[in-house]
């Protein structure tokens, strides 16, 4: 038949009949993804697969020669390949890419976790420190990790998240190991300082590295593989800690010191592999270390088209361009990513303030340092499973605001009875299954960033939103922070008031940005379907609209 009747013979499916009509194999064949099958109409079948529209072809190959785009040379309008060369590819990328990106977060987390376990091992006494003093040391930890969030993500997009990325690591190891030789409350609130500053930044550092890789449609499932990198470590850590904190030397008597020194190298270790481990790009993985590359020619192949007809955007920089002031102002005034952000402030502030004293809680409830470890490990659990569901019915549906609206649902059903129920003190058993099944709600991390990453239709805008949605998250951990009190201890009544009211405000605020996203659709809908086909082809080749501002673009609710 030919590559033009393929494209012809999937173009009149689409004009005679709907979407629904086309195939898996079609799919592949045209580069659409189910996102756009769902929008086509007959007047805009000549965008089945983007390039097909030559006006297109023609703009984003400028595009991608103007900025140097490292993939440029692979882009091939005709290219096809099949489904199973296309999973067999899939799968190449969860290994090389997911993974790693997942033991790199692994290593993060035990830095950032460790701190709990040293908690229940008496680490405040042991250094004359009170629960404010805890609670300033985290505000200090969140303030300094939200202000690296922006500058790290700029540095990264300068030099590239493959070299960035394993610097991190290294530097905030050395930190985490010196955190084993604290005397004083000065020593613990600079340790902490430090390592908010080094690590801030390191998430959406690695969430833009991982897009280059995967569409927006198969980003978020792989976002929450990633992130099941925080409650899995949350258990390793406590299993760690049965034995670490057992430990006792005549230079390092306090067990909690060792576990800061342990772990610390730990990360050392795969912050020296990532420098390995992580290519610039997938048409860049072959080097005097790995001469065969992850990817046969044909494979880089797949990936960069795939990836470009999913959002050709993807190629407006290369991987090692600078943001400049210019565009990182356009891109902190982008009022159409702001109620992703908003929605992220309220949902990480959620049950963080129990997630943060629940070790404390339990101590005060009269468990052993063993128990009150071992007793985080059930809801650190339940939360990967459902941060896996959530994430793939999120995909399966296409919904990202009413599946966030669901965390803080979840959260109120368990909220209510804490903080109204007179027997939570007697009832130690009965107020730990309650903040069990609480604390097991899926996270808004994966859900929100890869959102944000939809919405952005530019690597300028995307590179910076990530760095801003997690600046927004890091902000709701310094107000989670200072929620619970230690006047309101164990049961923290007047905290769990405060957390109701701002559950229904994440509610609220879900809908209200799945109605603006509709509403900004229709609005360039409206317009968009004025154009005769004569006038879309000149809107595309000469407009000055800038990513998401395009009128060819939808925004993802």
């Amino acid at each position: 038949m030919g590559i033009k009747g393929l494209y012809d013979s999937v173009a009149a499916k689409i004009s005679s009949s709907s979407a629904s009509s086309i195939n898996e194999k079609d799919k592949v064949i045209i580069g659409i993804n189910n996102n756009e099958l769902s929008s086509l109409s007959s007047d805009d079948k000549y965008l089945d697969h983007i390039f097909q529209d030559p006006a297109t072809a023609e703009y984003w190959g400028q595009v991608y020669e103007n900025t140097k785009y490292e993939c440029r040379d692979y882009v091939d309008h005709e290219f096809t390949w099949t489904k199973e060369e296309e999973r067999k590819v899939g799968w190449k990328n969860d290994w090389y890419v997911t993974f790693w990106a997942f033991f790199m977060l692994t290593a993060l987390d035990f830095d950032r976790a460790n701190i709990a376990q040293a908690l229940s091992d008496d680490m405040l006494a042991d250094l004359n420190l009170t629960t404010n003093d805890y609670n300033l040391g985290s505000t200090i930890n969140l303030v300094c990790f939200l202000s690296a969030e922006l500058p790290s993500q700029l540095v990264s997009k300068w030099i590239g998240p493959d070299i960035w990325i394993p610097s991190q690591m290294v530097l905030w190891s050395v930190v985490s190991c010196a955190q084993a030789s604290i005397k004083t409350r000065s020593g613990f609130l600079a340790t902490r300082a430090l390592l908010g500053a080094l690590q801030g930044g390191f998430i959406p550092d690695v969430c833009l590295w991982m897009s280059y890789f995967y569409t927006s449609k198969e980003l978020p499932m792989r976002m929450s593989l990633f992130y099941i990198a925080n409650p899995l470590t949350s258990v390793l850590s406590s299993l760690l800690a049965f034995g670490l904190l057992k430990i006792h030397t005549t230079n390092l008597k306090e067990g909690w010191r060792w576990l800061f020194l342990i772990e610390g190298l730990f990360t050392l270790v795969v912050g020296l592999f990532s420098y390995f481990k992580m290519p610039a790009s997938a048409v860049q993985t072959k080097a005097w270390y790995r001469k065969k590359g992850w990817y046969t020619e044909r494979e880089e192949k797949i990936i960069v088209n795939k990836v470009l007809r999913d959002d050709p955007a993807k190629g407006d920089m290369h991987n090692r361009e600078p943001v400049g002031p210019k565009e990182l102002l356009i891109s902190l005034l982008d009022y159409d990513l702001w109620p992703v952000y908003f929605i992220r402030i309220l949902g990480d502030i959620g049950s963080t303030p129990a997630s943060n004293y629940m070790t404390l809680t339990l101590k005060k409830l009269g468990f052993s340092t063993f128990n009150t470890n071992a007793l985080t490990i059930p809801y650190n659990i339940l939360s990967i499973i459902t941060m896996l569901i959530t994430g793939y019915l999120s995909e399966y549906f296409n919904q990202r605001a009413l599946a966030l609206g669901a965390i803080p649902v979840w959260i109120l059903i368990c909220l209510f009875p804490l903080r109204y129920w007179s027997g939570a003190q007697k009832d130690v058993w009965g107020t730990y299954a309650l903040l069990t099944v609480m604390l097991g709600h899926s996270p808004t991390w994966p859900l929100s960033i890869t959102w944000c990453s939809a919405n952005a239709n530019s690597v300028r805008a995307r590179a910076v939103s990530a760095a801003i949605v997690n600046m927004f998250s890091q902000s709701g951990g310094i107000i989670a922070a200072n929620i619970y009190r230690t006047d309101d201890a164990p049961l923290y009544h007047r905290g769990n008031t405060q957390l109701i009211g701002i559950a229904f405000g994440t509610v609220a605020m879900c809908l209200f940005a799945k109605a603006y996203y509709i509403f900004r659709n229709k609005q360039k809908a409206k317009k968009w379907d004025q154009f005769t086909k004569e006038q879309k082809e000149d809107y595309v080749r000469n407009t000055t609209d800038l990513g998401n501002k395009r009128l060819d673009f939808r925004f993802v609710h």
